[in-house]
């Protein structure tokens, strides 16, 4: 049966303010009769908040302490009498793309663009117009509640193998005809450049076909920090941090004189601990 007209409650859980607060913020602009019923600072939060309140959708992190966003959604689907909708939101469109497009969980890239909330919304509505359960996935028959654990075991366990891997030494940069192997130390930064990566150093620039979304999982999380969709800078070459009129920041490097700015997303990497 279609779901009732009463409105919907949502739980939002992440473990930076500031992102929770956006997702409230475009959720309000997008879905403003969503009733945003609880705000949850990590995985263990999240599971309470989603045993005592019982909203309707859960948003989560992946990433986030105490529980991840994976382990989380474990606990809340084996919520007794719990039948609501999963939104995972993360910052590597390739965890999205392998285990959530064709599944009974919704997916969100940060930072979350307003059209992408639109489809979330389109989505959850249209499962609820037609009485599916949220266990459902698009095309054939509905998974058990079994299936849809073993498939977030799955993209843990596909998630902990990618943080484990060695991690990136050199890189193959081709010049001309000449390939060169470019120790990542002396790399200052990586920028999407359209259909390529720049990869620059002090005296040289290359570019390869690797996208910012695969390097960023290859690199040393504690050398290199993404610092916005289509940049990643080495901190070790950063000299300062800058905030132009509008409140956006940017960082100066320095070994070269570009500045490369910082999307709100990530702006919380430079926010005194």
């Amino acid at each position: 049966m279609p779901h009732d007209i009463s409105p919907l409650r949502a739980l939002i859980a992440d473990d930076e303010r500031l992102l929770r607060e956006q997702l409230r913020s475009r959720l309000a602009q997008v879905w403003p009769e969503l009733d945003i019923c609880g705000l949850a600072r990590d995985g263990l939060e999240a599971v309470r908040l989603a045993e005592e309140l019982r909203p309707d959708v859960v948003f989560l992190d992946i990433r986030m302490p105490g529980l991840t966003g994976l382990e989380a959604a474990r606990e809340i689907v084996a919520i007794e009498g719990w039948a609501g909708h999963l939104v995972f939101a993360t910052a590597y469109d390739e965890y999205a793309i392998r285990a959530f497009e064709q599944g009974a969980i919704d997916y969100l890239l940060k930072p979350v663009e307003v059209a992408r909330l639109e489809v979330t919304k389109a989505r959850i509505l249209a499962r609820l117009q037609s009485g599916r359960p949220s266990a459902t996935i698009d095309a054939g028959p509905a998974p058990t509640v079994d299936a849809l654990l073993q498939t977030l075991l799955t993209v843990q366990r596909q998630l902990q193998s990618q943080q484990s891997a060695p991690k990136l030494r050199w890189l193959q940069c081709s010049v001309g005809q000449t390939t060169r192997m470019v120790d990542v130390d002396d790399i200052l930064f990586f920028r999407s450049d359209e259909k390529y990566t720049r990869v620059q150093t002090r005296d040289q620039e290359y570019l390869i076909r690797t996208p910012i979304r695969e390097l960023i999982l290859q690199l040393d999380e504690q050398r290199f920090w993404q610092i916005h969709r289509s940049a990643i800078v080495n901190v070790g070459e950063i000299a300062a941090v800058h905030r132009d009129d509008t409140g956006r920041l940017r960082v100066s490097l320095k070994h070269h004189p570009e500045r490369l700015e910082v999307s709100r997303s990530f702006a919380h990497l430079f926010r005194q601990q």
